[in-house]
């Protein structure tokens, strides 16, 4: 009741909460854009945010019925730019797992929480994963390579599955009839591609 961990644990529940909010308004501007891949992008790392969050919560449970007061700093990110906000979600996960959590694992552990220690390690290490698929995205758009290649690769429609060869994706997938921001890099493509 009286821990730094119980504080810790609400900070990271409320910024991964927020977290998940900003990357659904992200996803909702994405498909707006006709980025329908980065809207997809946007919306698996939200699902993901939303499980750290009951993580953390999950933590707090013996304190029920009890109210918490924080203090904390939390990004405002509401861009009208897919590139900036794919950028800031880079430097927010990044943030996280450089400094936040670590830190926040580290008095976990010193005030004797284990395994709320080890949730901050390794929902750390997540985040970093996080961190490189908005900056790999963000890279794509700003180097104008989202749905063009310097070589012939695979692009998977994310509607249907078609898979395309070439150094651009359609404009349209002849199967399904879905627009160009369905497809995305076979090798970024959900299952498949490169093996971790």
């Amino acid at each position: 009741r009286d821990s730094e961990t119980k504080a810790n644990l609400m900070r990271a529940f409320a910024g991964e909460s927020q977290a998940r909010n900003r990357y659904v308004f992200s996803a909702d501007l994405s498909k707006k854009e006709h980025l329908h891949v980065i809207e997809q992008a946007f919306r698996f790392t939200a699902a993901q945010e939303q499980q750290h969050a009951k993580i953390f919560y999950d933590h707090l449970q013996e304190l029920n019925g009890n109210t918490i007061v924080i203090d904390a700093g939390y990004p405002v990110d509401n861009y009208k730019d897919v590139g900036k906000l794919l950028r800031a979600a880079q430097h927010n996960e990044y943030e996280e797992h450089d400094d936040v959590y670590h830190h926040f694992g580290e008095v976990a552990a010193s005030e004797g929480f284990a395994k709320v220690a080890a949730s901050f390690q390794k929902i750390a290490q997540i985040e970093k994963t996080h961190g490189d698929r908005f900056g790999r995205l963000a890279q794509l758009v700003e180097d104008g390579k989202l749905f063009v290649s310097d070589v012939e690769i695979g692009w998977m429609c994310l509607k249907c599955g078609n898979v395309h060869h070439g150094m651009e994706a359609p404009k349209v997938c002849p199967v399904c009839q879905h627009d160009q921001g369905y497809f995305i890099r076979f090798e970024l493509s959900p299952f498949e591609g490169r093996i971790c």
